[in-house]
């Protein structure tokens, strides 16, 4: 697999659905990481624009709950705990006893759950929705294929937000 000059695997110009799904998804997760490279505990903990809480380091927890929601509870169906249970509805909140380390490993540690349990997964197989999100969504019953669609969504536009973050941090802009 070829990579980026800074280390995140390119996707494949040609592949079948589930590997570019998978390519797509993990060249996101990539840009996050390398968006935190480099930063001081301070400049992981500034915030966008007010009133906004997201940071960097938000970003990171808030991603480790979004693997954690959509592989553990959605997927799985696990009654699966908050992965950090301080950090807000949104997981933007930060303490200041948690570094980036910490934040770190938790994503990780998701990203690794939910590529275990989908790896011999068809992308037909589903995971269910709440009442309340069916009704949103249109349906209780939700693909493996619609939740990384999704993921590769939420992971580009939050891709976007932490390159304009780390734009205000030390002007470092690009993919």
């Amino acid at each position: 697999m070829k990579t980026t000059p800074d280390g995140r695997p390119i996707p494949p110009p040609q592949a079948d659905e589930r590997t570019m799904l998978k390519a797509w998804l993990d060249y996101h997760r990539g840009t996050i990481a390398l968006k935190c490279q480099g930063l001081t505990d301070e400049q992981l903990r500034l915030t966008s624009v007010e009133p906004s809480s997201m940071s960097l380091l938000g970003l990171v927890q808030h991603l480790a709950e979004v693997e954690r929601n959509w592989f553990r509870r959605k997927f799985e169906g696990q009654d699966a705990p908050r992965v950090f249970e301080d950090s807000g509805d949104d997981g933007f909140a930060l303490r200041p006893d948690r570094g980036l380390d910490e934040a770190m490993a938790a994503w990780q540690a998701e990203i690794a759950h939910g590529r275990a349990i989908t790896a011999d997964a068809s992308l037909d197989d589903c995971g269910h929705l709440s009442e309340e999100e069916a009704e949103y969504v249109g349906g209780k019953e939700i693909s493996l294929r619609w939740i990384l669609v999704h993921l590769v969504e939420e992971y580009a536009r939050h891709s976007g937000h932490a390159d304009l973050l780390r734009e205000r941090i030390d002007g470092v802009t690009g993919p």
